[in-house]
This record gives C-alpha cells, sequence and structure tokens, in this order.
C-alpha cells in the first residue's frame, strides 16, 4: 500500500512539473477537454435541477402563482385543501391596477363530486375571476364564461348565479355529458350548464385530469369559503418580470413562484429532469473519456523515453500504470475543477439568457452537491480513460527505446 501511495504521488508530481515544460500545452488542451464536457454537464444538470423545482419556464411571458409559504402548491392542483389566502377579490383587483399586469385573478382548487344523470364521478374544480379578453386557466378557455364574477356583487354575494362552467374533454367523458348538460354538486341544490366542454387537459402522466372551470364566488358559496373571500394561488400574468418584487409584498408569508403559460403546470412529478441529468452525464463521460484517453495515449507514446528509463531502473509494469493511473487522474481532476467553475460562470449566463429573451429569471437552480459533482465525474472520466494509455505503457519495448 505504501508503495502504491508513493507511485501516485510520484505520477502527481511529475504532471504537475510537466505543466511548466514545453509538454504543458498538450496537459493543458487534455485538462481543457475535460473542463468543457463537466462544465457542459453541470449547466445542463443544473436546468434540471430547476425544472425538479417546478421553477423553469417554456414559453413567452411570465405568470407569477402567489401561494401560501409552506403549502404544497409546487403544482396547481395538489394544493387543494391546503393553506388558502383571504380576501383574495380585493387584492387581485389592487393587483390589476399594476400597468404592468396583464390580467390577475385568484385560483380557488377543490374536488367535489357531480351527478349527471346517472353518472356520479369526482372532479377537480377551479374558480376563476373571468377576465373580459378571455384567456385560459388551469388549462382550460375563459371565453365561453360571463365576464368578472357576477355573484360575488362587491362582496355580498347576492349577484346573479351564472351556473356556468367549462368542462375538460376528461371532465365531459368521465360523466358522460356534452356541451348543454347539467351538472350537480352532490348534497347541494345548485347545478352548473357545461356551456363547453375543451379539447384541452391536463395530463398527470398517466392519464388526464377531469377538470372544470367554474366563477369563484359560486365555488366558494358551495364550499363555505365565501366568508373569508378564500382562494388557493392567485394568479398574475405580466411580460414584465419586475412585477415579481411587487407581489412578494402582497401577502405576509407567501412566495411567488413561476409558472409557463396560464396553469401548464403538472399534477404530478416528471421524470425529465432525471432524464435530462443522466442525458447530459453520458454525453460527459463519453466525450470525456474518448478525449483524454486519445491524448493521454499519445503523450505515453511522446514519451516512451521517460517509460523505457523507469523500466531500466527497476519499475514494473504494474508500477508503470499506477504511475499513468496517476498522471490522467492529476489531468482530469484540474479539468473537472476547472469545469465546475465555468458551470458556475455557464448557470449564471443561462439565467441571463432566459431572462432577456423570455423574462423568466432562475430557469437553472444551484445545488452545493453540485460543487463536488463535477470534479468526482471528472475522476471517474479519468479511471475509465487509463486503461488505453496504460496498456500503451506496457507495451512500451524498454530495449529497443533505449537503443534508438
Amino acid at each position: 500500500m505504501r508503495r502504491a501511495i508513493a507511485l501516485l504521488k510520484l505520477g502527481v508530481t511529475q504532471t504537475i512539473g510537466r505543466m511548466r515544460t514545453a509538454e504543458a500545452r498538450r496537459l493543458a488542451l487534455t485538462a481543457l477537454g475535460v473542463a468543457l464536457a463537466v462544465a457542459l454537464m453541470v449547466s445542463v444538470t443544473r436546468v434540471a435541477v430547476g425544472l425538479a423545482s417546478g421553477s423553469t419556464v417554456q414559453s413567452e411571458g411570465v405568470d407569477y402563482w402567489i401561494v401560501p409559504e409552506g403549502g404544497s402548491a409546487s403544482s396547481i392542483a395538489v394544493s387543494v385543501e391546503g393553506p388558502r389566502l383571504g380576501v383574495v377579490h380585493q387584492t387581485a383587483a389592487k393587483i390589476r391596477t399594476d400597468e404592468r399586469v396583464t390580467f390577475t385573478t385568484p385560483v380557488q382548487l377543490q374536488i367535489l363530486r357531480f351527478s349527471a344523470g346517472n353518472t356520479t364521478e369526482y372532479v377537480l374544480v377551479a374558480g376563476v375571476i373571468v377576465p373580459p379578453e378571455g384567456n385560459q386557466v388551469v388549462g382550460l378557455p375563459t371565453g365561453s364564461l360571463a365576464p368578472g364574477d357576477p355573484h360575488y356583487a362587491n362582496g355580498s354575494y347576492n349577484g346573479s348565479w351564472t351556473g356556468e362552467a367549462v368542462l375538460s374533454s376528461a371532465a365531459a367523458e368521465v360523466l358522460e355529458v356534452e356541451s348543454g348538460a347539467t351538472v350537480s354538486p352532490a348534497g347541494t341544490d345548485r347545478s352548473f350548464r357545461a356551456v363547453e366542454v375543451a379539447e384541452a387537459d391536463i395530463s398527470t402522466g398517466v392519464g388526464p385530469v377531469p377538470v372544470m372551470l367554474v366563477h369563484l364566488s359560486e365555488l366558494q358559496r358551495l364550499t363555505n369559503t365565501a366568508s373569508g373571500d378564500q382562494a388557493d394561488q392567485i394568479l398574475v400574468s405580466t411580460n414584465d418580470p419586475s412585477v415579481r418584487s411587487t407581489l412578494a409584498g402582497v401577502y405576509p408569508r407567501t412566495e411567488v413562484l413561476t409558472r409557463s403559460g396560464v396553469g401548464r403546470a403538472s399534477v404530478s412529478t416528471s421524470s425529465l429532469p432525471l432524464a435530462v441529468a443522466i442525458a447530459a452525464l453520458l454525453a460527459a463521460v463519453s466525450i470525456g473519456v474518448l478525449f483524454v484517453a486519445t491524448l493521454m495515449g499519445l503523450d505515453v507514446i511522446d514519451n516512451r523515453g521517460t517509460i523505457a528509463a523507469q523500466g531500466a531502473m527497476g519499475f514494473s509494469r504494474r508500477s508503470q500504470t499506477i504511475i499513468v493511473l496517476a498522471q490522467v487522474l492529476t489531468i482530469a481532476g484540474i479539468g473537472g475543477l476547472a469545469g465546475t467553475l465555468l458551470g458556475l460562470v455557464g448557470i449564471v449566463g443561462i439565467n441571463a439568457a432566459s431572462h432577456a429573451i423570455v423574462g423568466v429569471q432562475d430557469v437553472a437552480q444551484f445545488h452545493p452537491l453540485l460543487l463536488a459533482y463535477g470534479p468526482v465525474v471528472a475522476l471517474g472520466i479519468g479511471l475509465l480513460a487509463t486503461p488505453y494509455p496504460a496498456w500503451l505503457a506496457r507495451k512500451t519495448d524498454i530495449l529497443e527505446v533505449l537503443d534508438q
């Protein structure tokens, strides 16, 4: 063991010493190849972390969701029965006065049991304030609903009951209804009319979710949340990301999350972030191993004289293999450290570009483990790349080289 450690130290010392010689250029090029591969891997992995955290957006414009702090609102539908916001109509009206805001609406989500004919099924109901120009909320169009929130009536909740509902195709299918049909919430004397059946659906990854879009005050009346004027979240659509800092102060103990489009968040955990991270890892390892093995192989061929001299001094083939391993790992380690630093620069560049192009911040997320991830992968690249230059070193004919 002591001999192996001594040989590793010798290999590291030789490699660092050669950095000051004419061979430094080739060694630096090898380290640069590892650094670029690791930097790409780290940057892409950070984007994957952003995807996993639910903060990455994929469309023009920016949509923000004000959600209770600590609530499970990283995706829209899972916030059902979580902490709620109060006085949402007045708050949304106040936010709407900001010229930077395109439109805003509270969103209440509730799973209710509906009956239609002989069919009774559970449906995810979303209550919203319908914008005059019509938009999409939770993936469903609002154009068929009456603008505003008529039943709210300035907080009296005695306005006209529209009973209007937009159903997703999945909701229409499970309830076995078509546009124009009447559906009734179980245990109430109220009913809703399906003014539109939209083709858009929210997918869980195993199938579409049956969703119904109604006016907020009517859902509040059904769920006994009208007294506090409650909703789960407030959606704010804008093309100006500077609004985010303003929204952060609207409620105490709330978070401002970014979403793509209106209600495009998934209700389940996607495997996309893991797939992206694995693809980045495989690409970095493949490119790095080929690059390092090739250049370090050329380096071994160029230094056959040194290898022959070591053999003449009594270094065994095993000892020379350990020295080559140390040299390759040293170069790969240097490249890994440099690549991790480049990855830090890359994350800043990615976020700056996303902010400038689509107005979205923090597309790529940082995690402390990524600081060790780059060097560890680089050392793995070194280990995988070692067999080829080690084989070339073992194939060196000592007598032939020394006779030259």
